[in-house]
């Protein structure tokens, strides 16, 4: 198991009530650390470069956010205020998921403690998501020849839209969605699966519909690689999900993923995703499920 992680992750200055919980990966880190997992499992990320941004984004978009021209309204759109620290924070978290999908392929389980920026298009980004890392990493992989079929499994509550969007015309990246139907965004893209659960789902539908959905795209694919959305807002008490989704019911699902890749010999990338909760501590303790599953292995 490797894991990719900067202190730039936490390291945005956001206002007092701002909806992005922008110091959970700090704190989640101490959290893994505390659970056994040791400091020679963490490696620092590499920034992203300009031309792996170019795979999934359009040139004027790329430049307009590096040199600062982006508009009020676009800088609106994507959730945070424009800084060069969050130039620098997004480059790097985006590279450490490119690594990570990368490494997969010689330590089988790998994670960046960041990522899953699903609802970034090619020429915007939208909803704390800047540039879209899972795609860029799927496209980098295919581009240097590392990776024929990619399997982009994403199960945050929201659906994938940007992914959905940037890889309409890229038939070796496949992308499933499993995310709930009445939830952001309200304008939905068409994955090249998409698993549309009512508002209020529990448990037992939820681990059903995941089981059969990551079978049939295996069965159907066979990728060479899976990167995982693991996004921790699936849980019953996230303010920004719609779930019935029980603490153990999150752990069910990183156990049943990382097992099944195990089983299947799937090298698996897995980004943290989104969580939306006030009360920082229970944030990180769901999203610490997946590093209890992993351990758990």
């Amino acid at each position: 198991m490797q894991l990719y992680y900067h202190p730039l992750y936490s390291d945005l200055i956001l206002a007092e009530r701002h909806r992005f919980p922008i110091q959970k990966y700090k704190l989640l880190k101490t959290e893994i650390e505390n659970l056994g997992v040791s400091a020679i499992h963490f490696q620092e990320p590499k920034k992203v470069t300009v031309s792996q941004l170019a795979l999934c984004h359009s040139q004027r978009y790329i430049d307009d956010f590096l040199n600062g021209t982006l508009s009020d309204k676009a800088i609106k759109k994507m959730g945070f205020p424009y800084s060069q620290q969050l130039v620098e924070r997004t480059l790097l978290s985006i590279g450490g998921s490119i690594q990570a999908a990368e490494a997969a392929f010689s330590h089988d389980l790998t994670f960046n403690l960041s990522g899953g920026y699903h609802h970034s298009h090619s020429d915007f980004g939208s909803g704390f998501c800047i540039f879209n890392d899972l795609a860029i990493a799927a496209a980098h992989l295919i581009n240097t020849e590392q990776a024929d079929t990619v399997l982009i499994f994403d199960c945050d509550v929201h659906q994938g839209d940007g992914t959905a969007q940037i890889t309409q015309n890229h038939n070796q990246i496949i992308t499933c969605s499993i995310h709930c139907e009445q939830n952001f965004p309200r304008n939905k893209q068409e994955s090249t699966y998409d698993f549309a659960l009512p508002a209020k789902t529990a448990d037992d539908e939820y681990l059903a519909t995941l089981k059969q959905a990551l079978d049939f795209c295996v069965r159907i694919h066979n990728p060479d690689i899976i990167l995982y959305n693991a996004g921790a807002d699936i849980y019953t008490k996230d303010e920004l999900g719609l779930f019935n989704i029980s603490l153990n019911g999150v752990y069910e699902r990183d156990l049943f993923v990382l097992n099944f890749c195990k089983q299947h010999q799937i090298p698996l990338m897995c980004a943290l995703g989104g969580g939306y909760q006030r009360n920082l501590s229970s944030l990180i303790n769901v999203h610490k499920q997946l590093f209890k599953a992993a351990i758990d292995l």
